[in-house]
């Protein structure tokens, strides 16, 4: 009889047209972030397949978005916590459907993140076939939110994950299956102007215009980039005004900031309420408020070791390891890492094209993604009970 380790890898081998078909459904059902009736379809199908294997489920109903899933195994001890989510970025009718080749597949969401999402069940599934579902604690979460910056989950997430020995995140893989240790913080911020509406003929002079008010904060505001620190702001949205006769009263913008260590973020809050205020004309007001926030995922002696632990089970699975450059976008991977736990993220499928039209995976990277997987959580497995 094989040892465990064997027979999870050996069924494996076999699961690639398994996993593809999975995939496929996942695919076409659209989860855009704010079709929350479209997320909680794919999460219809994420929570079969994880109550099938054994695990039990617990659905947390959205308050904005869909549905989240949290799941543990039935081992106890410090588990190694797993984290997906189930949105995506297209809404319906964008970019729709799945094309294969049977190489490459095209798709919304195929690289971020069905296709990790289908790693994450598969490498359980293995553990099952190994008979070691019972003795590796473990336990996970998929949410419905992380493409809008995780506001709803963030909370939830830390719930879960607290006493955790380490936070596998199940993102895009990386070029040459590198390891992603650290990634940027990143927040969105919404500036408000309001001012004294009036007729741009016969009334001007009492009129105090918002949109030029906003206009002098966006000018400073985009002046707060630091490269070389990695300090980034970028207005991304700006409205305002009713007709070009009418001074406007009311005018906003949307504001994406990303920085590299938490104190960095504090500190870029804090220059934007005063670039606020100092771009203020006489009668007009500006307001700046947070909507979303993450912190940056820190790289720390004990996450580099994880990753190298973990890059030790990917060469075992054919694939490569190493340490990606830090990300600039941020991930779920942020809230576990400010949470204390050591957290490693892009264990997902190769491919690239994410948030585009062109969005795509290498389905040939799905199996040994997925023995990478559970080598790791087999090597976490407690003795045999007697």
């Amino acid at each position: 009889m094989s040892d465990p380790l064997s027979a999870g890898v050996a069924w494996l081998s076999g699961q690639a047209a398994p996993m593809a078909h999975l995939l496929e459904l996942l695919v076409r059902q659209n989860s855009f972030t704010r079709n929350p009736q479209g997320v909680n379809a794919v999460a219809d199908l994420v929570a079969a397949e994880l109550a099938r294997l054994g695990l039990a489920v617990e659905r947390i109903p959205g308050a904005r978005f869909g549905d989240h899933l949290a799941f543990a195994g039935p081992a106890a001890g410090a588990p190694a916590f797993l984290v997906g989510h189930l949105d995506t970025v297209f809404p319906p009718g964008q970019f729709e459907g799945w094309e294969s080749d049977g190489r490459v597949a095209r798709g919304p969401g195929v690289f971020d993140m069905k296709g990790g999402a289908v790693v994450m069940l598969f490498g359980l599934a293995a553990l099952g076939e190994a008979g070691l579902l019972g003795r590796v604690a473990v336990r996970g979460m998929l949410v419905s939110d992380e493409e809008v910056g995780s506001p709803e989950s963030q909370p939830l997430l830390r719930a879960r994950a607290a006493g955790a020995a380490c936070a596998l995140v199940l993102e895009s893989g990386r070029e040459g299956d590198r390891i992603v240790t650290a990634r940027k913080g990143v927040a969105a911020v919404r500036a408000e102007a309001s001012g004294v509406a009036a007729h741009a003929g016969n009334d001007h002079a009492r009129g105090r215009n918002a949109v030029w008010a906003l206009c002098r904060f966006v000018d400073r505001a985009q002046g707060l980039t630091d490269h070389g620190r990695g300090l980034t702001v970028n207005v991304g949205v700006f409205q305002g005004g009713t007709t070009k006769n009418t001074v406007p009263d009311r005018a906003y913008a949307e504001v994406d900031l990303r920085f590299a260590t938490p104190a960095d973020g504090e500190r870029l809050e804090a220059a934007l309420a005063q670039a606020a205020a100092e771009a203020a004309l006489p009668g007009t007001r500006i307001e700046v408020a947070r909507s979303a926030w993450r912190d940056p995922m820190v790289r720390t002696e004990a996450s580099a070791a994880l990753a190298a632990r973990y890059g030790a089970c990917q060469r075992q699975a054919g694939l490569g390891d190493g340490e990606a450059p830090p990300a600039g976008g941020g991930s779920d991977a942020c809230t576990t890492s400010a949470a204390g736990i050591p957290s490693i993220d892009g264990l997902g499928p190769r491919g690239s094209g994410y948030h585009t039209r062109e969005e795509r995976i290498e389905l040939a990277s799905l199996v040994p993604k997925a023995e990478a997987l559970f080598r790791f959580l087999a090597s976490q497995a407690g003795p045999a009970s007697r």
